[in-house]
């Protein structure tokens, strides 16, 4: 079995209580390190045996650890943003504080939280949106995942209902942002495992919505995995569950969902009357004000029905995801690079093969820059078929 960052008793350095937070066994961590520093230039490396003396702050004799490789130092700083002598330092209280102390600490902590104080949480939210949509995961990652743990923190010690509603609220959204990043970085266990803690913090908030949202977002892991049938399924359900309680927007968007999975599925005719259905109720003003967070106006809805139609292999696939690539705001690097392998294999299936190329050239490019694995895996593929 891998061996997991011990969840039993305190966590000895702030590298280990990092660890933690994201989740991860040991030898998750130091493959992800590894890939972290091929993908950015590091020369660092960090194999499990000596992970595990980083994190207990001791060699391998018991002795204790005095100095790190200034090549790993560098590495684990870059991951973590943090100078390597806090991370092997003593995580989030002094030595020695006693157990009821840290407890009466959180406890008034939370107890300030006030709307002014979510508020802000909520704009930082949306800050790390628009870094993760133009910049992708390979700079926003960590940000969600240092948050969430904050905002679970405060949530777990609130004695609020009102507060602790909004920070579950908050929670879920940061966790469903945390799972899309780990689907595109190929990381589906990570991902599923991100959307079960956005259920968990949904299910606190008082609103189905977020219930809804969360459960539609982890069909995609689903889709990733090519269990297209148990996707159909949990969608049509989430979007019959929806269809008396939630917003326009909502249920627009997650008729587009199901219609995406329905084409995975190979169901040509209830793809495209689901898109329709979602067509019909989306209005570009719609807001959903506290709801949870979705992105889907006229450009967005053609760029899901031209991804479907191009799975389906039909012939108008090209004309709409072309309306579409040229009205969608540049700052949705992700988006705009998932359409245009949309629009090259649209095109490869109609022999317009150069235009084809043209555009997997600029997509393979944009997916390095932005760390996506699941979009250069569908552009290996297709650069097969093409070459």
């Amino acid at each position: 079995m891998p061996k997991r960052a011990s969840h039993h008793g305190s966590a000895r350095t702030v590298l280990e209580q990092r660890i933690r937070q994201r989740n991860q066994t040991f030898e998750e961590f130091a493959e992800f390190a590894e890939r972290f520093a091929r993908e950015n230039g590091e020369v660092g490396s960090i194999s499990v045996r000596h992970l595990q003396r980083l994190v207990a702050a001791r060699r391998a004799d018991g002795q204790p650890l005095v100095t790190v490789r200034p090549a790993t130092a560098r590495l684990l700083e870059r991951i973590f943003g943090l100078e390597i002598d806090e991370l092997l330092g003593p995580p989030g209280r002094a030595i020695g504080m006693d157990s009821d102390v840290e407890l009466r600490q959180m406890l008034s902590a939370s107890s300030r939280v006030d709307e002014s104080v979510i508020d802000l949480l909520g704009e930082q939210l949306d800050a790390i949106r628009r870094l993760d949509r133009q910049l992708g995961a390979v700079v926003a990652h960590d940000e969600v995942t240092t948050k969430s743990a904050q905002v679970q923190r405060l949530r777990s010690f609130s004695l609020s209902p009102t507060v602790r509603a909004r920070l579950a609220a908050l929670q879920s959204e940061l966790c469903t942002l945390a799972g899309w990043q780990a689907l595109d970085m190929g990381e589906q266990t990570e991902s599923w495992k991100f959307y079960e803690s956005a259920k968990i913090a949904a299910s606190e908030c008082g609103d189905s919505a977020f219930v809804h949202h969360t459960a539609a977002e982890q069909a995609f892991v689903l889709l990733d995995i090519g269990k297209n049938d148990e996707a159909v399924e949990l969608l049509t359900h989430v979007a019959d569950s929806a269809r008396r309680n939630s917003s326009p927007l909502l249920r627009a968007w997650l008729l587009a969902a199901l219609g995406e999975a329905l084409a995975a599925f190979g169901n040509r005719s209830g793809s495209l009357r689901a898109f329709d259905k979602s067509s019909r109720i989306l209005s570009d003003n719609t807001s959903d004000g506290d709801g949870p967070y979705v992105v889907l106006d006229s450009t967005h809805l053609a760029r899901w029905r031209g991804h479907a139609l191009a799975r389906l292999g039909e012939p108008e696939a090209v004309q709409v995801l072309r309306a579409a690539l040229d009205q969608l705001d540049p700052s949705f690097t992700r988006a705009a690079t998932g359409l245009r392998v949309d629009l090259a294999t649209a095109l490869a299936v109609r022999g317009e093969r150069d235009e084809a190329r043209v555009h997997i050239g600029v997509a393979e490019r944009d997916a390095v820059d932005i760390g996506s694995v699941r979009q250069r895996r569908r552009i290996r593929s297709l650069s097969a078929v093409l070459a």
